[in-house]
């Protein structure tokens, strides 16, 4: 890691009511010194100070404030001060300029101080990734589970794992060097019932729903059903806008549109998908493939028909294949008496008007407790990316592999690659660990 003092504007570009600035290195007080006429031997750590700027002919820049952050007692662990200026543009070009012609001052990397609090000690990875999910986040749960992960919610769940396992390998270290004394019964007893307790808990972390994923992602419903049936008018009022053409002529939808949506604080992207129906026009055909193939991927499918040509059969391809995500819709209830509304309700099936914007609260509403419901499944600390899921696969391989039946030294390789395979996730992979607890038991003096 490159030692140079590093600065970045850390708010958005352009114009604002205030600009923060951050410089981050043993030298960040040299930003002080260069800019202001405070005198940097009496600055209290975390009081603001209110003074001019200028540059280095005496130029009034802004006034500020400035606030200084000791280390290791800072986000980076590092000094850093952070400079609070007017968000003007000419503030914020002219400043950038003068904190680049500071000796050893250079401009930061994309994450470059979340890097610094990491290899200084601050946060792990996931407590990393954790805050770059809390900066993109756009809904109310993406910014909770963002939050707890930041929290180290993830953090502590997997060092709970990988501490266990890395006081197993001290064991097993350390037999390794008596090749003729046989472990104990009640140390076999007890790294076995350790091995078993923390595979069974990473099992049953990777048997939860992807919900972490889509969180991030956003959930994926997907709306089919023949041409004509309304799909795009329902994509528009699920909107409240104009997202997609909508025409009498059926065929109109050929390829699949996303649009982005909150719902009740769950991100979730709905795709409308060209009418399924048989064609030998060779772009609809194909916009009819893409169809089934989105379908099948899908979180939750809206299989929407038309009331007055409702035709059970149309969905017998998906129901094979998703049965358990999918949502039967019956749209323009506008043409239905209440008989027919009831005979339908009756079956299962959510009545609507997409035109008139009917029943559109109660199929948010299913859509919402669909979605929730993966969260209630998977009750805990979320997987939130794919790499983690990949790990852990590997951890719990590993773990199935343990045996104190076969050689020692292949039953402590099989942990090593387990607690190795975890430091991947959290970015924690040390040999000293096993040193530590090694020689941690001994007596004083030994």
């Amino acid at each position: 890691m490159n030692n140079k003092t590093i600065y970045a504007l850390s708010t958005v570009t352009g114009k604002s009511g205030v600009a923060v600035f951050r410089v981050s290195g043993s030298d960040a007080l040299s930003a002080v010194r260069c800019l202001t006429s405070l005198n940097t031997e009496t600055i209290t750590p975390r009081h603001a100070y209110f003074t001019a700027l200028r540059d280095k002919d005496g130029a009034p820049l802004d006034h500020a404030l400035i606030i200084y952050f000791k280390a290791p007692s800072s986000f980076t662990g590092e000094d850093i001060v952070e400079i609070h200026t007017h968000g003007s543009r000419a503030v914020i070009s002219s400043l950038l300029e003068n904190l680049g012609n500071i000796e050893d001052f250079r401009l930061a990397e994309p994450g470059e101080f979340s890097k610094r609090a990491f290899y200084n000690g601050k946060m792990d990875l996931t407590e990393a990734e954790g805050l770059a999910d809390l900066i993109d986040a756009e809904t109310r749960e993406q910014q909770k589970y963002a939050l707890r992960q930041m929290d180290g919610e993830l953090k502590n769940l997997y060092e709970s794992w990988r501490t266990g396992l890395v006081e197993i390998l001290a064991y097993l270290e350390a037999y390794i060097d008596f090749p003729d004394e046989e472990l104990p019964d009640n140390i076999v007893l007890k790294l076995e019932n350790t091995v078993f307790k923390v595979s069974g808990e990473i099992k049953k972390h990777l048997s939860q729903s992807n919900a972490g994923e889509r969180l991030r992602e956003g959930f994926r419903v997907v709306i089919v059903g023949e041409p004509n049936a309304g799909k795009s008018s329902l994509l528009n009022t699920l909107a409240r806008r104009e997202a997609v053409i909508v025409s009498d002529i059926a065929g109109t939808t050929r390829d699949a549109i996303d649009v982005y949506m909150d719902i009740n604080g769950y991100p979730v992207i709905f795709t409308d998908t060209a009418g399924l129906r048989d064609t030998k026009e060779q772009i609809e055909k194909k916009g009819i493939e893409i169809a089934y193939d989105k379908a099948l991927s899908a979180d939750l499918i809206i299989a929407l028909s038309e009331s007055e040509n409702f035709n059970p059969l149309l969905f017998e391809n998906i129901e094979k294949h998703c049965k358990n995500k999918i949502l039967y819709v019956i749209n323009k209830a506008d043409k239905l008496d209440q008989k027919q509304c009831s005979m339908f309700n009756a079956k299962g099936y959510i009545v609507i008007s997409a035109k008139y914007q009917q029943g559109i609260e109660n199929l948010l509403k299913q859509i919402n407790d669909r979605i929730a419901e993966g969260f209630t499944s998977s009750s805990g600390a979320l997987i939130t990316r794919q790499r983690y899921r990949e790990v852990l696969n590997d951890v719990f391989k590993h773990l199935e592999r343990f045996n104190l039946k076969k050689s020692i030294e292949l039953a402590a390789e099989d942990i090593r690659m387990a607690a190795r395979e975890i430091g991947k996730i959290t970015g924690r992979i040390e040999v000293d660990e096993i040193l530590d607890k090694i020689f941690g038991s001994f007596c004083i003096g030994k």
